[in-house]
């Protein structure tokens, strides 16, 4: 009888801290979309005073952008043509270059190989984003006038590089874990079918990871989408118009550096900013909203 109710007692404690830790963990995940709700909520209260006093078309579609002075002018075409051209140009070079490291370090390299360039790469994942600035506005620079001949020492293409630099370490840390994860059993069966490695690399391994390579695709777009002063000190902050990579241009995030400083609370200006930054948050928001979308479709299709 003592065994069994002590059997009782174990079985029912073990409940309640299953319990427990079912309900602190449903906690964390309600805080993790609280907090984004908050802030969703913060940048639209903030940005209302602005969007109910001017034309949201000509907010989105304006290519003037000149938030201070006597006749102000809000149009973010340019500051989000600016994100879109960096991050795009970016993307061309860190896509290819952060996939190709990522495949050799997982499946070619040898362990001593491995054992040095990984660490190097998380090394270069956590320098701070004004050392990868300051490389790009005084020697990156230097380069691209060398062989572009542009007409401004820091423009887009400089910013766009740096970014690019900047994507490659997640783009590896994280393919590389998805890569690894693939189940050995099916680089072997490949072998046995007779599959030669690259044939196994290409239409096994890959396949098989390739939820996770989008997802670090995507992560990494979403830095580069979301930094700041690496591309204030390598794009030159004019808010010209303009689709020429070699020309001086300011994104969104650089837009809400520079300006918040000099807007006054409480003034339009001030609440066009927040407007700004609910551009911004919608962007990166849909962008994972994507990612999610792709993920899944790139899951059902490979089961």
């Amino acid at each position: 009888m003592v065994a069994l109710k002590s059997k009782k007692n174990n079985r029912y404690m073990r409940k309640i801290f299953e319990g427990g830790m079912t309900g602190l963990l449903l906690a964390c995940a309600l805080v993790s979309v609280l907090v984004l709700l908050m802030v969703f909520m913060f940048l639209l209260g903030n940005s209302l005073p602005f969007l109910q006093n001017n034309d949201i078309w000509q907010f989105l579609t304006g290519t003037h952008w000149l938030p201070f002075g006597d006749f102000p002018s809000y149009g973010i075409l340019p500051l989000f043509v600016g994100t879109l051209m960096v991050t795009l140009v970016a993307s061309l070079i860190a896509i290819p270059v952060g996939l190709g490291a990522t495949i050799y370090l997982s499946e070619i390299a040898s362990p001593q190989v491995r054992n040095v360039l990984k660490p190097v790469i998380e090394i270069l994942a956590g320098i701070p984003s004004v050392i990868y600035g300051l490389f790009a506005a005084l020697v990156l620079s230097d380069w691209i006038m060398v062989i572009f001949e542009p007409n401004t020492r820091l423009n887009a293409l400089n910013g766009a590089l740096i970014l690019a630099v900047m994507m490659i370490p997640i783009m590896v840390s994280v393919a590389e874990e998805a890569l690894n994860s693939v189940p050995r059993n099916l680089r072997e069966a490949s072998l046995a079918l007779g599959a030669t490695r690259w044939e196994t690399l290409k239409m096994t391994i890959v396949p098989a990871a390739l939820p996770g390579i989008v997802a670090a695709i995507i992560l990494s777009m979403g830095r580069a989408v979301g930094e700041t002063m690496a591309v204030i000190m390598a794009t030159g902050n004019s808010t010209q118009f303009t689709f020429n990579i070699l020309a001086s241009m300011r994104p969104l995030t650089a837009a809400l550096a520079i300006d918040v400083p000099e807007a006054t609370v409480g003034s339009m200006a001030y609440y066009s900013l927040f407007a700004v930054g609910l551009v911004l948050f919608i962007i990166t928001f849909a962008l994972n909203l994507v990612a999610e979308y792709v993920l899944a479709r790139f899951k059902e299709a490979y089961h």
